[in-house]
């Protein structure tokens, strides 16, 4: 099992969503995140002064899979976030051990 974090621009949610409901991802967390990369924020311009916003505002998707469907699932990310411009984002995709579902007792694959 594989845990996948995409951070991807807020105004995406929905297509990256959608398109992972149709491939058959059943489960997702979403956060809403701030943060930065290579751009290191913009500056703006409010009543004539200049100021630097140095987070801006992301989603963090984060979702377990199967070790089979890691590639789809990180492909579909891909297709529906990407705007080709910067800032859209980035996949980190990590081991799970193990999974419990506190309601059900179940475990691993079936919890998923």
């Amino acid at each position: 099992m594989k845990r996948i974090e995409a951070v991807i621009k807020p105004f995406k949610l929905e297509d990256v969503k959608d398109a992972l409901a149709e491939i058959g991802v059943t489960g997702m967390t979403v956060s809403e995140v701030k943060g930065y990369g290579r751009q290191k924020g913009h500056s703006e311009l409010y009543r004539g002064a200049e100021y630097v916003v140095d987070f801006l505002p992301k989603i963090k998707m984060e979702m377990i899979v199967e070790d089979k469907d890691v590639d789809q699932v990180t492909s579909t990310i891909v297709e529906a976030a990407r705007t080709g411009k910067i800032g859209d984002g980035k996949i980190f995709v990590s081991d799970v051990d193990k999974i419990i579902r506190i309601r059900t007792g179940e475990t691993d694959n079936e919890a998923i």
